[in-house]
Formats: C-alpha cells, structure tokens, sequence
C-alpha cells in the first residue's frame, strides 16, 4: 500500500466525518419545540449594552492549550458545534484534544487495517469506525449527562418553590439547589448563581443555561422564569406546576420504554447475530467464509446483507423510538 493510498484514506476520513458531523448536528438541532423555544430565548436575549459587557466577565473556553494550535482551530468551521458539543457531555476536554484522540484513534484503526486481511473496503469502514470512536464517547457521555439532569429537576424545582415560599430570593434559590444537591444539575445551577454574582443579568445567565443544557423541560423552565419576570405572577406556584408536569411525562416516558423494550431487545438480538454467527464461523473453520471476501458474488451477497440490516435496523428504531 503506497504513500497515495494512504493520502486518499486521510482525505476521505476527513471529508466523511465533516458530511456525518454536520448531519448529526442538523438533525439535533431539529426537535420538537426546539425552533419555538431558541427564537423565544433569542427574543428575550435582548442585545442592550447590559447584555454586551456581560460578555468580557464571561469565562471564555479555549479551543485548545497550545495557542498554535488554538489559532488554527478558531480558523476552522464548526468548531464552534464541537466545543459547545464538549461544554454539554460534561468532559473536561477541548476541541483540540478531541481532534487529536480521535486522529490516534484513526492512526490505531489504520495500522489495524494495514496488518488485517480484510478487503480495501473493509478497512476504509474500520478506520472511520476508530476515528469515530471519540465523538462516540463525547455524544454518548452527553445524552447520559443530560438524561442525568432531566430526572434531578422536579426535585430541584420542588426545592426552590418551598424556599421561596419560605421567604427566600430567586437566585437564593438558585444557590439552595447548587450546594445542597448533586452534578450535574447542581453545578448548572451554581454556575447561574455564580454568573449572576459576578454582575450577568439573570436573564442573560438563564439563556446561557439553556444554551448549555439541550433539555426541553429546562428550556421550558427558563422560558417560564424569564416571561413571569417581565409580567408578574406568583412563581411559587408556576414551579410547582412544572414540577409536576416533568414528573408526569418522565412516568409516561418510563411506561413507553417498558412497553417498547422487546422491540428495543429484538433490534439487539437481530443485529448482533449475523456478526456473532459469522465470527464463531471464522474462528472455528475461516475457509467456510473466505468465500464471502474473497470471491466477487460473496462481496456482493455481504453488502447487500449489510444494507438490508442497517434498513432493518433503522426502521425497527423508529418503530419503539416515540417521543413524550
């Protein structure tokens, strides 16, 4: 394998991660409510000269520790998406060191495909699989943070309505929830609490609090925070009334995972037995398969089985995939 070979497999890399990337984060940003909710913020985020000097007193992140290498990064599209994607999963990573271990990864996946008997095409799929493996992590490591955070605020909110109906401030409430309950949900609040200290108008560290947490029972919250703000109403009770509502769909959430939790096993089960038959085949007789790999029909038959399963696959998740 020449020095060329190894030019195209970089330049595919690269330019299929950037296609995948920037679908994901298409199809992320499309949910529903989500457009009402982010133009709602946007509305109320009003650009006054208040909001302006709040933006020097923000903690700024940086892209990276080297500032080559920060340079560079601020010069690339989309960095943006990845840093806010690492602000969401928790992770105490930068852009940069997400970009280089997921290039060891790549590097990892290429030596494997280099030493590996696997047709060309094959290889190509592996080393986008490695180099894929750190976004993986980071999406995986967020929608695990952000389920975290969904369950923690009917109790959060529980608990700033009755210190408010005890006589306490909102941001008082805000600091209650930081100090007394655990991350990650505390830590959000905290940051707010810290913000609002440091001089961050509240509207301003609420909008920043749903720009950092993509949950829609949070956005709903801010919204009704800041809108009870400017028009007056008992927010005691509009806590409380969310709380419940959260409380209700979260039930309603967990009966549909129940009740659509063999679809979710079958999908499991029909996905992994082709891989699971087919490497108990090669280890115990590997010419029964060469035929597969080796012959022009047998690439054919693989590829086609393959497409057919992931379109199986696909549809039995939208099948038990159903929103609340």
């Amino acid at each position: 394998m020449g020095y060329l070979a190894y030019l195209v497999f970089v330049l595919v890399f690269l330019a299929v991660m950037l296609l995948v990337g920037a679908v994901y984060f298409n199809w992320q940003s499309r949910g529903a409510g989500a457009g009402r909710v982010a133009r709602r913020l946007l509305a109320m985020n009003t650009a006054s000269d208040d909001a302006q000097k709040t933006v020097s007193i923000t903690k700024e992140r940086l892209l990276s520790s080297h500032a080559g290498v920060q340079g560079l990064l601020e010069w690339l599209p989309g960095v943006a998406t990845l840093d806010r994607l690492l602000l969401q999963s928790g992770k105490n990573w930068n852009v940069g060191q997400l970009l280089g271990y997921s290039l060891l990864a790549w590097l990892l996946g290429l030596v494997l495909a280099t030493v590996s008997p696997l047709p060309w095409y094959l290889r190509l799929l592996l080393c986008f699989a490695c180099g894929a493996l750190p976004f993986l992590l980071v999406t995986r490591a967020k929608a695990s943070r952000q389920a975290r955070i969904e369950l923690q605020l009917p109790d959060a909110l529980d608990m700033m309505s009755r210190a408010m109906r005890a006589g306490h401030a909102f941001p008082t409430a805000l600091k209650m929830v930081g100090d007394e309950m655990t991350g990650p949900l505390a830590d959000e609040f905290r940051a707010v609490f810290d913000e609002v200290n440091f001089g961050v108008s509240m509207a301003d560290a609420l909008s920043g609090l749903a720009a950092r947490v993509p949950s829609t029972d949070l956005r709903y919250f801010v919204i009704a925070v800041l809108i009870q703000r400017e028009t007056g109403g008992n927010l005691t009770e509009l806590l409380g009334s969310i709380s419940a509502i959260i409380r209700d769909r979260l039930k309603l959430m967990g009966q549909v995972r129940v009740l659509s939790a063999e679809g979710r096993m079958s999908a499991w089960v029909l996905g992994s037995l082709p891989f699971a038959a087919a490497l108990m085949m090669q280890l115990t007789n590997p010419e029964f398969l060469s035929v597969l790999y080796l012959d022009s029909g047998g690439r054919k038959m693989v590829g086609m089985a393959l497409a057919m399963l992931a379109m199986g696959v696909l549809v039995i998740r939208r099948i038990v995939r159903i929103r609340v």
